[in-house]
């Protein structure tokens, strides 16, 4: 089942629930996937995989204007991205925790035979391709950095 197909539903329902927070953020993934899908060389379909990567997308976008926000002390327009946030993750794959994603970036390392923070880059684009949906770029390059540099 597509992406598109799972949201529809849940839109009709948070319409009928009037639940703001839901129908904007379902309305935003929405609109990102009929873009992704119109545009040019995209064939009208997306792969399960460009899904993931169109939803870690959103988040991130909503992540860094949290920041923004929080900084700015902006906390009625925080909260608000926060709510989009927990309602776009419901969509992802299940988010490794910190210690299965050391585990699984330790075997990585082993198979790449990396040993030093020069080597950091080849284990991130090998890490990114099989922890793709399941952790964060950023939390995935914190993580090998760390694991690098012992």
């Amino acid at each position: 089942m597509s992406l598109e197909q799972k949201i529809m539903p849940e839109l009709k329902a948070a319409m009928l629930a009037k639940d703001e927070k839901a129908i904007r953020s379902l309305r935003a993934i929405k609109a990102a996937i009929i873009i992704a899908k119109t545009a040019e060389g995209a064939g009208g379909e997306l792969k399960e995989e460009d899904e993931v990567k169109l939803l870690q997308k959103l988040i991130k976008q909503r992540k860094d204007s949290l920041d923004i926000f929080v900084q700015q002390n902006r906390n009625d327009l925080a909260a608000k991205e926060k709510e989009e946030i927990e309602v776009i993750e419901k969509f992802l794959p299940k988010q490794l925790s910190p210690e299965e994603l050391k585990e699984e970036i330790t075997k990585i390392i082993a198979q790449s035979g990396a040993s030093s923070p020069a080597e950091m880059g080849k284990v991130i684009g090998l890490a990114n391709k099989q922890l793709a949906g399941r952790a964060d770029g950023k939390t995935i390059s914190l993580t090998v950095k760390e694991l690098l540099s012992k």
